[in-house]
């Protein structure tokens, strides 16, 4: 694979008289953006992708309306550097963002600056965690990578008692669950969107904290509708994790259908508020959760119940509702060029990741022989290496798992015939032939994102960042250390 880069020249926009955004021709407007994605939502666990369990009315219906990547993967799967690369289209080591808890360069083009230079009005809602000044703390307009709107906390999971900030300094408080207040704030955004004079599309984020732990914290009324259900687990969740497993999921699953409500309301608005045909939606999320499968917990990891998120996009007026399903893997820095691509803006040259608009729109076929790069750059927290945890670089097809570790080749996976990964294949003579294609592969991704795979002490080193020894990470509460604020990249 090659990453290429793809420049869209726009045509000038021509004189509209009416005002409203509904009148304008088909041909003149750009379409809007709702990007909305939650922490740590497996793809698994939707009824659209055959979880009989947890209960997604909205969202399977959204499928039904929608282009399904059904192989999307979080190419290195947590919070703060999954954010990372979804702004700046750039592998971690490139934006330098490999830990939890930095501050990512204002230096950086973001996706809102590429848009607010094509005409949009951007705007972000609910957890940032990209800015590296203590979870709690303010983020001041210079360090909002061209965001506009906002409504916005660096980081909280206590989701009852969530605090954001607006343009100021005053610490406020979302009412109740904060997914559901958030939600209903982006409702109002969309509403005054469409009783305004202005020809501006919008480009808004919507970023809800759940079903991220802790588990068992969803409204009553949600945690109700699991009290007595029946509960199928993976079958790769060990038998003495059962009984954990089975109330941890019940409370994942609560949240899941809290925040399924939340984007049945939000498609509502978008069809009485009549922006729904010019509208492009994107449902998706951060990275997985492993609970409890291979007996592990969050994330990090390179199995698929960390690794694959769900993606789903919408666009009815150029789409027509017709589902189609992509099982070629798409990866986090992917996701901003193929914004930018689906909204006619001009993609910056320093973008890493591929521009996937023709594939949606169906003017390019996908590359079903496309591999995606998986990296853990350094381990951290619950994925530290005195929990196991260790140092990758591997490639996800739509197929096969392989990885590396520092010492050599460490997992492979036919994932058809073996789709809870329980059948490790690596270095089995029967499978030296595909082993030895995803290993070039492999060192092909390796050498284009000029990825030395160096230990992450090391990474650490040359980066200058100040770690806990405890968690192997970035403390996020202590006050900011200017040494965890990239200034320019890595690599």
């Amino acid at each position: 694979m090659k990453t290429r880069r793809r420049f869209i020249k726009t045509a000038a926009a021509a004189s509209i008289a009416a005002p409203l955004a509904n009148s304008r021709s088909a041909e003149a407007r750009k379409p809007n953006i709702l990007y909305v994605f939650s922490d740590q939502w497996r793809a698994s666990d939707h009824g659209y992708a055959g979880n009989t369990d947890v209960i997604t009315p909205h969202l399977d219906r959204l499928a039904t309306q929608s282009v399904n990547f059904t192989h999307a993967v979080s190419g290195i799967p947590v919070c703060c550097p999954h954010r990372a690369s979804l702004i700046t289209g750039k592998y971690p080591l490139t934006h330098g963002l490999y830990l939890n808890d930095l501050s990512l360069s204002p230096e950086h083009r973001s996706v809102a600056h590429c848009l607010n230079d094509n005409g949009y009005s951007t705007g972000w809602i609910g957890k940032w965690h990209i800015d590296g000044q203590g979870r709690s703390e303010f983020t001041p307009p210079e360090r909002r990578q061209g965001f506009q709107y906002w409504r916005t906390l660096e980081c909280t999971h206590n989701y009852n008692q969530s605090p954001y900030y607006g343009d100021t300094p005053e610490k406020k408080f979302w009412e109740g669950y904060d997914a559901i207040a958030q939600t209903a704030d982006a409702k109002s955004y969309i509403e005054n969107y469409s009783r305004s004079d202005t020809e501006t599309p919008f480009a808004l984020f919507l970023s809800w904290g759940p079903p991220h732990a802790p588990y068992l914290t969803a409204p009553k009324e949600y945690q109700d509708k699991y009290a007595d259900k029946d509960i199928t687990l993976r079958k790769n969740v060990p038998e003495d994790h059962r009984d954990a497993a089975i109330r941890d999921y019940k409370g994942y699953y609560a949240h899941m259908t809290a925040l399924d409500d939340c984007m049945g309301d939000l498609l509502k608005t978008l069809d009485e508020t009549g922006l729904a045909d010019n509208t492009i939606v994107v449902y998706t999320s951060d990275h997985g959760d492993m609970l409890h499968t291979r007996g592990a917990m969050k994330k990090q990891q390179p199995w698929d119940e960390s690794l694959r998120v769900p993606f789903l996009v919408r666009w009815p007026e150029k789409l027509k509702n017709q589902p189609r399903e992509i099982s070629m893997p798409l990866d986090t820095p992917d996701i901003m060029p193929t914004l930018l691509g689906l909204s006619g803006t001009e993609i910056p040259d320093e973008v890493e990741g591929i521009d996937r608009s023709g594939v949606i729109l169906g003017t390019e076929k996908p590359d079903e022989d496309h591999a995606a790069l998986m990296t853990c750059p350094s381990p951290f927290g619950q994925w530290s290496r005195k929990h196991g945890g260790r140092e990758y670089r591997g490639v996800r097809t739509t197929r096969y798992t392989y990885c590396r570790d520092l010492d050599g080749p460490w997992l492979l996976y036919d994932n058809e015939a073996d789709p809870f990964q329980m059948d490790n294949l690596v270095n089995q003579p029967g499978h030296a032939d595909i082993q030895k294609r995803l290993d070039d592969r492999l060192n092909d991704l390796l050498t284009q994102t000029r990825d030395e795979f160096l230990p992450g002490p090391e990474l650490i080193r040359r980066s200058g960042y100040v770690v806990d020894p405890k968690t192997e990470t970035v403390s996020y509460r202590v006050p900011f250390n200017p040494a965890n604020y990239t200034k320019s990249p890595l690599v």
